[in-house]
């Protein structure tokens, strides 16, 4: 596969969400919480950010980049979750598409169910993987299928997995966190995060050294 265009100066990152009706609570919460992202990657040169996200009968959305806080809070807050199934796989292929443009350094899925082709969804992280894209799959919740599907995404595009507790706001935002340090300021950004606050980003910093 071609390599992808390399991004000039500001990292890039791809922010999607399971907005079916089970995401509600959680949603509201990455609104209050996706500030952090932009704080912790302004001092690495910055972030670019964009947010997908699906929901109902195979409805898919993808918003522009924003450089600011300001821009997705505001695209966030008129959003509102809907029942339906998940669609994961138009995650991946968004993310493929994205970064034969331009490079994307990380994709973020934040969900807590799987209801997809497993071999589908490893094939496309396998070629995130060649691509040189992780990504960061952080799992609400405790369906054990969602569990092994997520483990294998992160896997094969050598990514890292991380399930977080859906009563915990503090979770989320060290997890949104230190994704954020990675797609601004690289490895090394994330390893000097981890040693200042353990915890969720150690986890993360470890499965990326493929410990």
């Amino acid at each position: 596969m071609p390599r992808p265009r390399s991004s000039a100066g500001r990292g890039r990152l791809l922010f999607a969400l399971d907005a079916t009706a089970s995401r509600e609570p959680t949603w509201d919460r990455a609104c209050y919480l996706q500030a952090e992202m932009f704080k912790e990657a302004a001092a690495l040169g910055g972030l670019d950010i964009q947010l997908c996200f699906y929901r109902g009968y195979r409805e898919f959305h993808a918003s522009p980049w924003f450089k600011d806080s300001a821009g997705l809070l505001a695209y966030m807050a008129k959003v509102h979750c809907v029942g339906g199934m998940t669609q994961i796989e138009r995650v991946l292929d968004h993310t493929l598409a994205e970064t034969q443009h331009r490079r994307i350094n990380a994709l973020v899925f934040v969900g807590d169910c799987m209801e997809e082709s497993i071999d589908r969804l490893c094939d496309r992280a396998g070629k995130l993987g060649l691509l040189g894209v992780p990504a960061f799959v952080f799992h609400e919740g405790h369906d054990w299928v969602a569990a092994k599907a997520f483990q294998q995404i992160a896997k094969l595009s050598a990514g890292a997995y991380c399930h977080f507790d859906a009563t915990s706001a503090q979770q989320l935002r060290d997890l949104l966190r230190a994704v954020a340090a990675y797609a601004a300021g690289g490895r090394q950004a994330l390893e000097d995060l981890g040693q200042r606050e353990g915890g969720l980003v150690r986890q993360l910093e470890h499965q990326l050294k493929g410990g």
